[in-house]
This record gives structure tokens, C-alpha cells and sequence, in this order.
């Protein structure tokens, strides 16, 4: 598979080839503060087929937080791009938001951290889901 896309403003554009390796949702708190209220959707995607293809992202680990992951967003518009977790070493979590085609999704293979999930988040019915995250 290959996918491209960028962000809102077109400052900052990536390429990623392979497997995708995890289709997700999470409704975590952290996820619900960058994508303004919602569940983040996500594919992880391997790191060594990815690369900037314009501009440089700017990146943030929040530094009271165990195990923090890197958020890379652009530095013009600030749309959030990528996250780096080292719960997923050698892969990288694009944002389906950023994807030029985000039909190339589908639907999650899992959700996770429902035990964040707001009374107006929509939790699809089929699709295995975890109160945090899988083990």
C-alpha cells in the first residue's frame, strides 16, 4: 500500500509504503484534546517505508507523562500528522484526518481506551473493542 497526504495547509506532505500493521480508534483523553473532542482515528504504518516529502513538522512529547509519545504536526496550521509511541516501536501513527484519500482506512480493527469515551462518542457495534489498551 502507499498513501500520501499532509496537512491543512500544505506546508508539510509525507509518503508511507507497507502493510499497514493496526487499523484504530482510541477514545483516550489525550486523543479527544487533538482531535478537539472526538476519538482518534489512526493507522500505524511502518516507519522505515515513511518519509517527509515537504517541510519539517514540528514535534512535542509532553514531559510529565511516563512514556510519552511525540506528536509531529505542522508548524504553520498545526494540523496533527503523525504520533511516534514507543509502544510501537519502528512504526509510525498517521492520522487519517491527514490522508489525502482517508477512504484508504476503511474501518478500525479495534478500538481502545473506551473507558474515556464520552456520552456522545459512537462506538461502532462488531469491532473488538478494549476499556484500555489491548494486551
Amino acid at each position: 500500500m502507499s498513501i500520501s497526504g499532509g496537512c491543512y495547509c500544505g506546508a508539510v506532505r509525507y509518503e508511507a509504503d507497507g502493510d499497514p500493521i493496526m487499523k484504530a480508534q482510541c477514545h483516550c483523553r489525550e486523543c479527544q484534546y487533538f482531535t478537539g473532542g472526538q476519538p482518534n482515528d489512526f493507522m500505524a504504518m511502518p516507519e522505515t517505508g515513511f518519509k517527509y516529502t515537504k517541510g519539517r513538522p514540528k514535534r512535542f512529547s509532553k514531559s510529565d507523562v511516563a512514556n510519552a509519545v511525540t506528536r509531529e504536526f505542522c508548524p504553520d496550521c498545526g494540523v496533527h500528522i503523525v504520533t511516534r509511541s514507543q509502544a510501537l516501536p519502528g512504526a509510525v501513527i498517521l492520522k487519517i484526518g491527514s490522508l489525502d484519500d482517508p477512504t484508504l482506512f476503511g474501518q478500525p480493527q479495534m478500538i481502545m481506551q473506551t473507558a474515556d469515551a464520552q456520552s456522545f462518542h459512537h462506538i461502532p457495534d462488531g469491532i473488538p473493542a478494549f476499556e484500555r489498551f489491548p494486551t
